[in-house]
């Protein structure tokens, strides 16, 4: 399904195929022979824009979106497994996304990164071209060093002593607790979301 939104409607090159239940939503290029399958979803939102290269492979039910300030790009020959979650980043040609692979808000992953099964890479990271994260690991730092699982609360401490997600992503103030952080980026949220009631399908 190819869905206009805020004004622009989905660039596909002829040689790329998208599945019938796939949605394709926004300022988003699909590049020459790269292929979407069923029920992922690609989107972008409030002026962003989301650029797939040639040869990619976006997989069963991954969720790519680029949103406001952050824009996501993909390289030429980059695979994204199935059930990936890819929003506001950039990744570079020849890269593998493994299933549940989660990549944040402005994480660069250079050439031919790996993200194993169920890895992370969170906010900001960098990864130095040819990078490996194992399975279950979480990327973060400039450049990211690489934790394993029983590490996370380490990272989310890191992530913190930073501003923390909300901060980075929704702008909200740092210094407010959990209550008033949801309290600001919610109603935020909700009315940059709410201009997909002007969503025009034009294909499906």
């Amino acid at each position: 399904m190819l869905i206009i939104h805020d004004g622009h409607e989905p660039t596909i090159h002829p040689t790329a195929w998208i599945a019938p239940n796939a949605i394709i939503s926004g300022d988003v290029t699909v590049g020459a022979r790269s292929r979407v399958l069923w029920g992922a979803v690609l989107t972008a939102e409030s002026r962003a824009s989301l650029t797939i290269g040639a040869e990619c492979v976006v997989m069963e039910q991954a969720v790519l979106r680029a949103s406001g300030q952050f824009n996501l790009r993909l390289g030429d020959r980059v695979l994204v497994g199935p059930h990936a979650y890819l929003t506001g980043c950039e990744i570079e040609s020849h890269s593998f996304l493994a299933t549940g692979t989660m990549v944040f808000n402005d994480a660069r992953l250079g050439v031919g990164c790996v993200v194993a099964l169920g890895g992370k890479v969170h906010i900001r990271s960098e990864l130095p071209a040819g990078t490996w994260v194992p399975i279950g690991h979480i990327a973060y730092g400039q450049p990211a060093i690489i934790y394993p699982p029983n590490q996370a609360q380490e990272v989310h401490t890191l992530i913190n002593k930073d501003g923390g997600f909300l901060h980075y992503v929704f702008g909200v103030s740092a210094e407010d607790d959990r209550l008033a952080m949801m309290d600001a980026a919610m109603p935020k949220y909700s009315r940059m979301l709410e201009r997909h009631q002007g969503d025009q399908i034009i294909e499906s």
